[in-house]
């Protein structure tokens, strides 16, 4: 059991690594991401945040199955 939380906490991340960038260059150029003078708005700004911490946990869902498959 132990064998199979660590593989499926490594395929979390693994997941998370290849989804949330790609989701990052569709949000940057979306045309709502930006105000009339290119700042950035609250739409990019939340998403931002939503994405960083979606890669935060995918890190720390990699080494949680590492030390599961090593200890």
């Amino acid at each position: 059991m132990v064998v199979f939380a660590g593989i499926l906490l490594l395929l979390n991340a693994l997941y998370n690594v290849v989804v949330w960038p790609r989701f990052w260059t569709r949000v940057a150029k979306d045309p709502r991401a930006r105000d009339a003078q290119g700042r950035p708005t609250k739409f990019l700004t939340v998403h931002a945040i939503l994405i960083g911490v979606a890669l935060v946990i995918a890190v720390v869902s990699a080494i949680a199955g590492i030390m599961l498959l090593l200890g």
